[in-house]
């Protein structure tokens, strides 16, 4: 499975210390019932047997719902369960020798927090960049705040698409207006709340009763379903409208950069 910008809309990455008492599996789950388009699987503790076990699962489950999946820094796992491909940070595996590992045909993300180190990964190989943190985050110790005009210039300064992440809400996700992003990855945005796929509902009944609807999910930090119009971000949007002459769907898609 390849990478567009499409996929990119809204990228989702696990963590399991928000599971509670559910599982990861479900709540991963619900978010892709949901309507997340990227899902990358990260996991620091656990073991190597786990592990596998658990990324085959996940495999299969964004394969039914046709969504790429990545796997965090971990190389070794994603050939060895045959995975979408992975995400690596500046400190991990670079880009290249992801690539001679993995094939030409897989996905590989490079997290980067500079104008070089985006030209680099880009000439190294990579399909798309994460770039964060864009606010400050509790979901990573060690995140480097990138500023707004750092994250601007990386998205004119790479063909790649670049997907922010990092502290993003429904009170600053409006910063990002005009940066160039080509969508946002979220956390606890979807694993911290109750039920994702309750919120993706409410926006789809939005969608049957509006002939002109944002499909396009976002979310904030408490789980709440961000409308991009009214939170003005400028994000890629899929504007459904249906045509009672003819009783065709057309689909028109609009980057608004």
């Amino acid at each position: 499975m390849r990478c567009d910008k499409e996929s990119l809309l809204l990228y989702a990455v696990t963590d399991r210390s928000w599971t509670k008492n559910d599982t990861l599996y479900h709540q991963v789950e619900e978010a892709l019932k949901g309507g997340v388009t990227f899902l990358q699987l990260r996991e620091k503790d656990l073991n190597t047997e786990n592990f596998l076990q658990e990324a085959e699962e996940m495999k299969k489950l964004c394969a039914a719902y046709r969504v790429p999946f990545v796997i965090n820094d971990n190389v070794e796992i994603a050939r060895t369960v045959g995975a979408d491909g992975v995400h690596v940070g500046q400190d991990d595996m670079p880009a290249w020798k992801v690539r001679e590992i993995l094939g030409e045909d897989k996905i590989i993300g490079v997290s980067a927090q500079t104008v070089e180190q985006a030209i680099k990964a880009e000439k190294d190989g990579a399909d798309y960049l994460g770039v964060g943190a864009v606010f400050p985050t509790s979901s990573k110790a060690d995140a480097v705040e990138v500023e707004h005009a750092t994250l601007r210039d990386i998205c004119e300064a790479v063909q790649i698409p670049v997907v922010a992440i990092g502290g993003i809400s429904a009170e600053n996700v409006s910063q990002l207006a005009g940066t160039g992003i080509d969508g946002i990855a979220v956390i606890s945005a979807i694993f911290a709340q109750d039920s994702p796929k309750l919120a993706a509902e409410e926006h789809e009944k939005k969608a049957e009763d509006d002939p002109m609807t944002i499909k396009g999910i976002i979310w904030d930090a408490d789980g709440t379903l961000l409308d991009p119009w009214k939170s003005g971000i400028m994000l890629r949007i899929i504007i459904w409208r249906h045509w009672e002459s003819s009783r065709n769907q057309i689909w028109e898609r609009f980057c608004l950069r």
